[in-house]
């Protein structure tokens, strides 16, 4: 059985390799996996991959996203997975033929992720964007779109809100890894959020999320440490009843 631990994702949204292993070392015991996103990881390189693996026995979620033509996202991901991270992603929009050609591409074992619809979204930012009216009324339905692409492509697993977790899940079978941004507990809540799909580490995990994503409510605590057991005692809470 996991423990509440092996579902938090910290990611580590700093710029420098000594703010980025403060988190590491400060966090390694309350922590599961490190997620080092674009800004980490284009100011630094792979450098901060070695940082983090001298300072705790973490997983690695290398979190960049890839979103371009087939032929450079296969490239990019093949140059990444070599890092021997646990999880990348990428983007569902170029659609299932890239998903397929880069997960028929994988020797590394790195679980490929597929975003579908970013936690910062809403139907108004949907409708800009030119979705069909019925994805725009229903972010739900186009969650599941693109996770079944995924799933079809042999994606290890999906990116979602926790809104669409459980649907997911139900859809797509438990063994389908869904990892969950745009966490929030309630002592963490702020009207000047940017992601606006939040739901709480309770919530996200009885709804069946594999990892939940928490940066913020530890990063910018006075006490990072208490915020984060503050979010494991919650996850103990859910995953034991």
């Amino acid at each position: 059985m996991k423990k509440p631990k092996d579902y938090l994702v910290f990611p580590l949204d700093v710029s420098t390799y000594e703010e980025a292993i403060r988190y590491v070392a400060l966090l390694k015991e309350h922590v599961g996996v490190f997620k080092v996103g674009l800004e980490l990881f284009v100011s630094i390189g792979p450098k901060i991959l070695e940082g983090i693996r001298e300072h705790s026995n973490a997983e690695i979620f290398l979190d960049l996203k890839f979103h371009d033509i087939p032929a450079t996202v296969k490239s990019a991901f093949t140059a990444a997975s070599a890092y021997g991270v646990a999880f990348t992603t990428i983007h569902c929009d170029e659609g299932k033929g890239l998903l397929r050609s880069v997960v028929e591409n994988n020797p590394s074992g790195t679980k490929i992720l597929a975003i579908t619809v970013l936690t910062s979204l809403e139907s108004k930012d949907l409708k800009e964007l030119g979705y069909q009216e019925k994805y725009v009324n229903d972010l739900t339905e186009l969650v599941l779109l693109k996770a079944r692409m995924a799933k079809d492509a042999g994606c290890s697993g999906v990116v979602c809100s926790g809104h669409e977790v459980d649907r997911v899940k139900k859809e797509l079978g438990s063994d389908f890894i869904v990892v969950t941004p745009g966490i929030r507990p309630a002592w963490s809540l702020k009207e000047t959020d940017d992601q606006k799909r939040i739901i709480t580490p309770y919530e996200a995990v009885k709804r069946g999320a594999d990892y939940i994503v928490v940066g913020r409510p530890i990063r910018t605590a006075e006490k990072p440490i208490e915020a984060a057991q503050k979010v494991l005692d919650e996850l103990e809470g859910a995953i034991s009843q």
